[in-house]
């Protein structure tokens, strides 16, 4: 079997037609679309996952420099930054739940994460990093909670540390300070888990405390599963976090993993993973605003109502789905989304969206590997993405791959590197004075 799916593997790869047009053409709130491609074969492109050789690291935008913020971690996908300034992240990987496509597909599929550098088993962990001396490195670096279930989003809210696992949401109780953690969780709430397509599931309370909001992935690309598998999924959770009952937030969004509340509306925003095959520039990801109820097109239509032939016609969704607010290339698998407000990389990045964009393995040319600036006027994207952070993946190899970002308390940025090991820090050669924070935060 293994040498049958490796064999499918090269077959795939020299079969991929590649693109003629650039991914950046679609970013903006209004990309142009070319029309579906279908082909025998999906485009395949993987990058080697190697890790950082000794004395690398990503390259810095004119006028911002980085650091290793620290290293030796196991696939770390996540974080968040406490009230000390001690920083929480998350190691962790799928629990191998996905049965998606077969054997066969399924085989090859596995084959293709563990070359990027996925699907290694996953650490089921949470560490603590604190730089106590503020030079910008973490000297500590310890588990805070041990032996959880391919663990991903947190928040901090009501005197307990909220953690969403794969399979649901507990609580613990939790003060800013502590360094370890030796009590048994609450449980908060379930959450959809068998196969596990995307098991990420994110999370961020209301300013309040009262509501947790995660986003919980597809169980498929395109509802090859069945549509009842897809049930609670595919879609944004609003949960009391004392209770643990919950609804619907919105749905229609195929794999909704960064997720931050934007401070110049006070609305809550959600970086997408969009569907596949059906060529090297479809379907773009996208960043939008969450609505109230609103639904978003998968498996339906995409990019607002443009219509998907694979799954079952629903002209009646079709007719409700909601055009998001910002592209963001196709395939760039953008999984990190946090909010400039506290950030001091310098005026230009005052206002704006940090978006981390793990990179396709399924676009020739590749799109992502990356992160980016997105700028702001008031509440809505005013321009053209600024790279950030590039070098993640040189010709056919991947030294890291970004995934979350989150503003540290000092004001730089970090990056979580996955296939790296490492969190990133980035800051402005030339220091700013911190901005006041944004009141609505």
């Amino acid at each position: 079997m293994r040498s049958t799916a490796l064999t499918l593997i090269l077959l795939l790869g020299a079969c991929s037609q590649a693109s003629t047009r650039s991914p950046d053409l679609a970013y903006g709130p209004n990309p142009p679309l070319v029309a579906p491609q279908k082909s025998l074969f999906p485009t395949v492109n993987v990058a080697d996952a190697k890790g950082w050789p000794a004395g690398m690291m990503p390259t810095a935008a004119t006028g911002l420099k980085v650091n290793e913020f620290a290293g030796g971690l196991v696939h770390p996908r996540s974080f968040l930054v406490l009230p000390n300034g001690d920083v929480l992240v998350t190691e962790t990987d799928g629990p191998g739940t996905d049965k998606t496509g077969g054997a066969i597909k399924g085989k090859i599929q596995g084959l293709l994460m563990k070359k990027a550098g996925s699907g290694v088993g996953s650490a089921n962990r949470i560490s603590l990093l604190r730089d106590g001396d503020g030079d910008g490195i973490a000297e500590t670096k310890m588990p805070l909670l041990t032996g959880l279930y391919s663990p991903f989003g947190m928040a901090l809210s009501n005197g307990e540390l909220y953690l969403a696992n794969a399979d649901g949401v507990i609580a613990y109780p939790f003060q800013p300070g502590q360094t370890k953690i030796d009590v048994r969780p609450r449980n908060v709430t379930a959450l959809p888990s068998g196969y596990n397509h995307h098991w990420t599931k994110s999370m961020v309370a209301s300013p309040d405390g009262k509501y947790l909001f995660v986003g919980v992935g597809s169980n498929s690309n395109i509802g090859e599963n069945g549509l009842a598998m897809e049930k609670g999924r595919a879609a944004v959770w609003m949960i009391d976090a004392r209770t643990g009952d919950y609804r619907i937030f919105a749905g229609g969004l195929r794999n909704p993993v960064g997720i931050d509340w934007n401070p110049w509306s006070g609305q809550l925003w959600t970086a997408v993973n969009e569907r596949d095959e059906i060529g090297n520039d479809l379907v773009p990801d996208y960043m939008t605003s969450v609505k109230d109820g609103g639904f978003y097109g998968w498996p339906f239509s995409y990019y607002g109502q443009h219509v998907d032939s694979r799954p079952p016609p629903n002209p009646a969704l079709v007719a409700k789905a909601i055009k998001p607010d910002y592209a963001l290339g196709p395939h760039t698998a953008s999984l990190g989304l946090t909010f400039s407000d506290g950030a001091r990389l310098g005026p230009q990045y005052a206002q704006g969206a940090f978006v981390g964009q793990h990179g396709s393995w399924n676009r020739k040319p590749a799109s992502g590997y990356r992160v980016i600036f997105v700028p702001f006027a008031g509440a809505q994207p005013s321009g053209k993405p600024v790279n950030i952070l590039t070098g993640f993946r040189v010709g056919d190899v991947a030294y890291g791959r970004p995934v979350s970002v989150a503003i540290a308390k000092d004001g730089s940025l970090l990056v979580a590197d996955d296939v790296g090991g490492k969190v990133w820090r980035v800051t402005n050669a030339s220091p700013q004075p911190l901005p006041q924070k944004v009141a609505s935060r």
